[in-house]
């Protein structure tokens, strides 16, 4: 067995980011003044990973968001949205103006990702139950001799639900290869360090042990993740997974890797301001 991987070197100060993932971080943004609340840390942590996937990687067709052949990306940690949101916005699935609206009274964005939302492939938000989504829908793909990819992202505490392991052997069993596990491994939860909640370590053995092809890679390095992504599928007769190292509430450097940050409640505008001022300095 190896020893307790950290993965590619994920900086306590990342490098500074590009004007794209900062604007798709104004978004988010904008989705909190209107409720000052929800998934700050959480949606900040996936922010490159959703923009490659979608900028460089995926199949699909914004004005026609059930195109059969389009490729399915399930946010298994639905309360991630807000990183979602904004990338369906810039993509022209919704009206960025709806943003605004988040977790609002009639709203269709609400805190956790629901499909009534055009671009959302299944509601999410009961964490491990996005993955066994998703493993259904490499499924039909499959006998139905689509071409489409289904990319399900985990966060590392929802790794804790056994329905993951359940679906992993399933996943596995079946050999989908166009099947890809993506772990937003930013070891942390809303309670805590996740190594001190429940140790995940040795992840990438863990997934490998469950028959997954296994890649380790810096989540906020976008030239690495769309390299990454590229490659797949890592093995022509497995399911990938591809644990990203990333920092919670990446882009507030006065919180970044702060489990504190999972969510925010009642964020007045002095805070919303000092937000805005730590991601210009990102």
């Amino acid at each position: 067995m190896r020893s307790q991987s950290q993965g590619p070197n994920v900086a306590e100060k990342a490098a500074l980011m590009d004007e794209r993932s900062r604007y798709l971080r104004q978004l988010i943004f904008t989705g909190l003044e209107g409720t000052k609340k929800g998934h700050v840390g959480s949606a900040l942590s996936l922010v490159e990973i959703v923009r490659v996937l979608y900028d460089d990687i995926m199949n699909y067709r914004p004005q026609e968001p059930l195109w059969p052949d389009r490729d399915r990306f399930i946010l298994s940690k639905g309360h991630g949205c807000l990183a979602l949101y904004a990338v369906l916005a810039d993509k022209g699935f919704i009206d960025p103006e709806e943003i605004k609206t988040y977790t609002m009274e009639g709203s269709r964005l609400g805190g956790c990702c629901e499909n009534i939302v055009p671009g959302v492939e299944a509601t999410t938000g009961a964490l491990g139950h996005g993955f066994a989504v998703g493993i259904g829908m490499a499924l039909a793909a499959r006998i139905q001799k689509r071409p489409s990819r289904v990319y399900a992202v985990l966060s590392d505490g929802e790794l804790a639900e056994g329905s993951i392991w359940e679906g992993a052997l399933s996943a596995a069993k079946h050999k989908l290869s166009h099947l890809t596990a993506i772990i937003d491994c930013n070891k942390c939860q809303i309670t805590g360090r996740t190594k001190d909640i429940l140790d995940l370590e040795p992840l990438k053995d863990k997934w490998e042990s469950f028959g997954f092809e296994t890649k380790e890679v810096d989540g906020h390095d976008v030239a690495a993740l769309r390299k990454m992504f590229k490659s797949l599928p890592f093995s022509s007769d497995k399911p990938s997974a591809i644990i990203c190292h990333t920092l919670k509430a990446r882009g507030l450097g006065f919180a970044e890797g702060d489990y504190k940050w999972h969510w925010k409640s009642g964020l007045d505008e002095a805070t919303l301001t000092k937000m805005r001022l730590a991601l210009e300095e990102s």
